[in-house]
């Protein structure tokens, strides 16, 4: 089953909401830079950085608790965008398409598809004009993602750049258009350095983002690396998994086989350890950049024809300047993988939308 709404209950919502405040709770605790420093790779610091990240997202594993309640279960966070412009446009598109009930909504808060944008528009714009702003990744029109990439465009009336497209001059960003030079203000980030590893290279015909410049960042990258697998030791809760940084552990626990080892510096799931063994743990040569983390048993909670299917919430917040973070819309993803969560060894299907309302968008096989 590979293209499937997903229906939520109230209570379900209630948890995933109250899951995401805990989290948000520790983010604005003043303390929250001090704890994360060290989650920033040296080479890879960007100066700089703002106050609190301008998105959120958490990802929740679909579980059943000791009541055989289905409940929310923390599998990953992160304080960087997703598919913040496509979810909207498919939900409506599921809609329409399917004749959906108008009370399925992809929104929380009392946001609409209007306002939603318009929310949106006011994190990445701000006070500046659209062409001051502009999408950047690598190649940005080749990424996988870059349907989103054009749907927000289309909303917000802001450029797609690729990296080399923006070039430096002092500490100023331009880009050209029609011939006519064009200062760049700020920068809607969607260049994630885990992806680029030590290909520095690709820096040259460009700009450093790691150097002073006269730009805003939207949301900074510093985020990206605060706002991660490095945030959940920190984290006791009802729905997040036991996790504890392997340096600080005093005894290997006995039933390995329900821990999962994770790098803290690795993308898509890379150096993901399922199946641990002592061995594996004392083989670690820098304890300190890994965690060891119970593992999350999903439940098939979605029946198909030929049996259940696991499932994964993500959850996603906008954070203007100036305010509280809101929690927009969000998404999911089906699987009948081992594990949802590792990325790179699992066959899941993106799913956008939200409570009451969730769309499928395979974006991997």
């Amino acid at each position: 089953m590979r293209r499937t709404p997903i229906f939520i209950p109230q209570a379900l919502k209630e948890k995933l909401i109250a899951s995401g405040e805990e989290i948000i709770s520790l983010i604005k605790q003043d303390n929250f830079k001090d704890l994360t420093q060290n989650a920033i790779p040296q080479q890879w610091n960007v100066p700089n950085e703002t106050s609190h990240p301008h998105f959120l997202t958490f990802d929740y594993g679909l579980c059943k608790n000791e009541k055989g309640e289905v409940t929310p279960m923390l599998i990953e966070m992160q304080g960087f965008p997703s598919l913040y412009g496509f979810q909207s446009h498919l939900a409506h598109t599921y809609k329409e398409v399917f004749n959906l009930d108008e009370k399925l909504s992809p929104y929380f808060k009392g946001l609409n598809e209007t306002s939603y944008f318009e929310l949106f528009k006011k994190v990445i714009i701000g006070n500046y004009a659209p062409h001051e702003v502009a999408l950047m990744d690598v190649d940005a029109p080749n990424q996988k993602t870059a349907i989103d990439f054009f749907v927000t465009a289309k909303h917000l009336g802001i450029k797609i750049l690729a990296l080399e497209e923006v070039y430096k001059e002092g500490k100023q960003l331009f880009y050209e258009e029609k011939g006519q030079k064009i200062q760049l203000k700020r920068i809607y980030n969607r260049l994630i350095f885990d992806e680029i590893a030590e290909n520095t290279d690709i820096f040259k015909n460009s700009f450093d983002p790691r150097e002073e410049l006269d730009i805003e960042w939207i949301t900074h990258p510093n985020w990206f690396y605060r706002i991660s697998k490095y945030t959940m030791p920190f984290l006791k809760s009802e729905f997040v998994p036991e996790t504890n940084f392997l340096n600080t552990l005093e005894t290997i626990p006995m039933d390995l086989e329900n821990y999962v080892l994770k790098p803290l510096f690795s993308f898509a799931g890379m150096g993901v350890i399922i199946d641990v063994t002592e061995a594996d743990i004392k083989a670690i040569k820098d304890p300190e950049n890994w965690i060891l983390q119970r593992k999350v048993v999903y439940e098939p909670v979605i029946q198909a024809p030929d049996g259940g299917v696991k499932a994964e919430i993500r959850m996603m917040y906008l954070w203007p300047e100036g305010e509280e973070p809101q929690l927009c819309i969000n998404l999911g993803r089906l699987s009948r993988g081992k594990m949802i969560g590792v990325r790179y060894n699992a066959d899941f299907d993106w799913v956008g939308g939200t409570v009451g309302l969730m769309e499928p968008f395979n974006i991997m096989n």
